[in-house]
């Protein structure tokens, strides 16, 4: 009878005594999903194939570490995101103004980005927040597209149990922002 293996019992089972059979198992697993979220973050596909060996490089450098306090591919995709979203930083960080660019022009760009990066930040925090169930269900439905359906099937949880979590969770989210945004405009 030939078992599939979870992820955490094929990190368990082989990591130490066959390393590269656990990462081809993971990496053939998780890399079309781990892709498809660098695309969606970089729009370019050069980029996305790249940041997807990174992150991949970067998680089984650091498998030993995975404590299983959330499921492998919670862990994996929360190291994409911060990865691409690390890298997407430090290439706006990175571009350059033409010399002869309108002064105003760049300030409102700047300004732009600058509020584009605290939002970003503020709805990082409001996710941080959060309760781990509420947040896996969040970022399976908004950051994957999954189903309402499909997250119920992968949690074994009901569908109105699901949609209570994101309802909740998204009213969490906007607390969290409306106080945050009171702090720092008092």
């Amino acid at each position: 009878m030939n078992t599939v293996l979870t992820d955490e019992e094929t990190i368990r089972q082989y990591l130490s005594s066959k390393p590269n059979q656990c990462f081809e198992t993971l990496y053939t697993r998780y890399v079309n999903k781990v892709y498809q979220r660098c695309l969606s973050m970089t729009k370019d596909s050069d980029k996305a194939e790249d940041f997807t060996h990174d992150i991949f490089l970067k998680a089984f450098d650091k498998l030993d570490g995975f404590q299983e306090k959330s499921s492998f591919s919670t862990w994996l995709y929360a190291i994409a995101y911060n990865y691409c979203l690390d890298q997407l930083r430090l290439s706006k960080r990175l571009n350059t103004i033409a010399i002869n660019s309108n002064l105003e022009q760049s300030i409102t760009e700047s300004q732009e980005a600058r509020l584009h990066e605290e939002t970003l930040q503020l709805l990082k925090q409001s996710l941080n927040a959060l309760s781990t169930n509420e947040r896996v269900v969040l970022q399976l439905k908004y950051e994957e597209g999954m189903s309402i359906d499909e997250i119920a099937k992968l949690h074994n949880l009901s569908i109105s149990a699901v949609k209570m979590r994101l309802k909740r969770g998204r009213e969490r989210m906007h607390q969290f922002c409306l106080q945050q945004y009171s702090i720092q405009h008092a």
